[in-house]
């Protein structure tokens, strides 16, 4: 127990440390980009399966970076991914985070359009104009994703970026899949069932992180 560490900072520089390393001795190199992202994914899950699921659309890092250090909007399809997003480090670049899955007008009319709540959300931020230029984080429901979609071809949505790592059985690779079969939108994505809230938070972060070091 005596080489047990304590210090959280040098908890982390010596996590991040192993991922490097392992990920160096499976040959596995990344852009430093997104390097930051998977790095932070693999740290936050202890998943190296991360490393060859997740998938980025080209310059999706660069731009939505430079659009969290404007100032945009982050918006989330349930409250988990919400609490897990570094509030300080999104407040401190001029942005405000966003989730309506627990709004009573969306309460409503997902029970009266029989769809769930986290897709109502979506459309809510889109009524809201928060999506258009903003990060569409979506970790959790693929009928968030599949509503997002929507609105990108039928309502001319753009969002700076949809991060598409919804996890489960139903609907949820088919989701991502066509998340990135479209070219309209940016996107940060991971194939097949695996994804989940922590998987959106940790590529929130990452961009926050990179945008916090580029500002």
């Amino acid at each position: 127990m005596s080489d047990f560490l304590t210090d959280p900072q040098a908890i982390t520089q010596a996590s991040f440390a192993i991922i490097q390393e392992e990920l160096t001795a499976r040959g596995l190199h990344f852009p430093p980009g997104q390097a930051q992202v998977i790095e932070r994914i693999i740290h936050s899950t202890g998943d190296f399966d991360f490393a060859t699921l997740t998938r980025f659309s080209p310059g999706a890092v660069e731009r939505s970076v430079a659009r969290l250090r404007q100032g945009c909007p982050v918006v989330t399809d349930v409250n988990m991914v919400r609490v897990g997003i570094s509030q300080a480090r999104l407040t401190g670049l001029g942005g405000e985070l966003h989730c309506f899955v627990a709004h009573p007008e969306v309460h409503r009319r997902a029970r009266e359009e029989g769809t769930t709540r986290s897709a109502l959300g979506i459309r809510l931020a889109w009524e809201r104009g928060l999506v258009d230029g903003g990060v569409l984080a979506i970790g959790n429901a693929p009928t968030a994703l599949y509503e997002l979609l929507r609105l990108v071809d039928e309502e001319g949505a753009r969002p700076a970026l949809v991060i598409g790592v919804p996890v489960g059985f139903v609907s949820t690779a088919e989701s991502k899949a066509a998340l990135m079969a479209q070219e309209t939108v940016p996107w940060i994505a991971t194939e097949g069932r695996k994804g989940g809230s922590p998987v959106a938070v940790a590529a929130v972060n990452a961009l926050l992180r990179l945008a916090q070091e580029a500002s």
